[in-house]
């Protein structure tokens, strides 16, 4: 028989309404103009690590596809380059092969960006956010460097480690290490694994100035470029949100796409249409801002204490 019923009960639903009050009034007060933006574009975000769904749609330009957004980003940079100020999004945003504790294809976004600021003073108002959001945690959180943080959870100074101490190290925490995998990449999946056990004891941090080889759309930083200005912010071992000082150069933010392009292929996996449309805007000029992408439904969770996304949900992904 069919299990018709949602999954959130009716007080987490309330408490999803009241949560997304509270986030538009927080806005407000500070005169952050809330956008509306297009699920389905024609261009979609390259990053190696993202996979979009695709949609053909009748009566397309030469049937290429049409892709569902895994981030308003690249629309929102386009309003800011046109002079909207300040905006943020509450939307619906989707990936594939992302289904999980803390992953489901479809999920609530929200997605904030502020001219002016710089990553810590992003930082500021997303530990004030998350504090009125999630009233367990103290604001502010615990706020530590990348490569601080890994060398604390495993002793490896990552500047002077070279490429066998990486997948030496991989290897001893567990990793599957093929010839094929990228330093990178063991590197991330190194952080996330080793740092876990003393992240989920902390009631919140923030983990700041990432490797220049995880920027993903963020700037380098002008006094050190192996470092970029990247955060995410976590709460008791969970990411709840990823900001960047926000990339504002067209040539390079050109070279990163082609370069997530070229890794995509090394993968066997499509190549996605660079979105020239953002480009254009980029060349016109965005104003100096820092942006930060934050899931709803995790929020959700720490907040009603659930052990998956899916509880808070009314109709996860098995039930849609």
């Amino acid at each position: 028989m069919s299990n018709w019923q949602p999954c959130a009960s009716p007080g987490i639903l309330r408490d999803r309404a009241e949560l997304l009050a509270t986030i538009r009034q927080f806005f407000a007060e500070r005169q952050v103009l809330e956008v509306d933006t297009p699920v389905l574009a024609s261009a979609a975000n390259p990053d190696a690590a993202i996979e979009s769904l695709a949609s053909h749609l009748k009566g397309s330009p030469h049937n290429e596809p049409f892709f569902l957004q895994t981030s308003p980003e690249f629309f929102m940079k386009r309003l800011l380059c046109a002079g909207s100020g300040s905006i943020y999004q509450l939307c619906h945003v989707f990936r594939d092969d992302e289904l999980g504790r803390y992953h489901n294809p479809e999920f609530t976004m929200l997605e904030w960006y502020r001219t002016g600021f710089d990553m810590f003073g992003l930082i500021e108002e997303v530990e004030t956010l998350m504090g009125l959001l999630i009233p367990a945690i103290e604001a502010p959180a615990t706020r530590i460097s990348y490569h601080t943080l890994f060398e604390q959870a495993t002793g490896l100074d990552l500047r002077a480690a070279s490429r066998g101490d990486i997948r030496k190290l991989a290897a001893d925490l567990g990793i599957v290490v093929s010839p094929q995998h990228p330093d990178d990449g063991l590197v991330e999946m190194i952080f996330n694994t080793a740092t876990l056990p003393w992240m989920e004891q902390q009631p919140a941090v923030v983990v700041h100035h990432f490797p220049a080889s995880q920027a993903s759309l963020a700037k380098l930083s002008p006094d050190d470029p192996a470092v970029a200005l990247r955060f995410e912010y976590y709460a008791g071992g969970v990411e709840l949100a990823n900001g960047f000082q926000e990339l504002d150069d067209p040539i390079e933010q050109r070279r990163r796409f082609e370069s997530e392009n070229a890794r995509r292929r090394e993968r066997g996996v499509r190549a996605m249409p660079i979105d020239e449309q953002l480009i254009a805007a980029l060349e016109h000029g965005m104003p100096a801002c820092s942006g930060v992408a934050a899931g709803i439904d995790r929020i959700l969770m720490i907040r009603n204490s659930q052990p998956d996304i899916a509880s808070v949900m009314a109709f996860p992904f098995a039930h849609a």
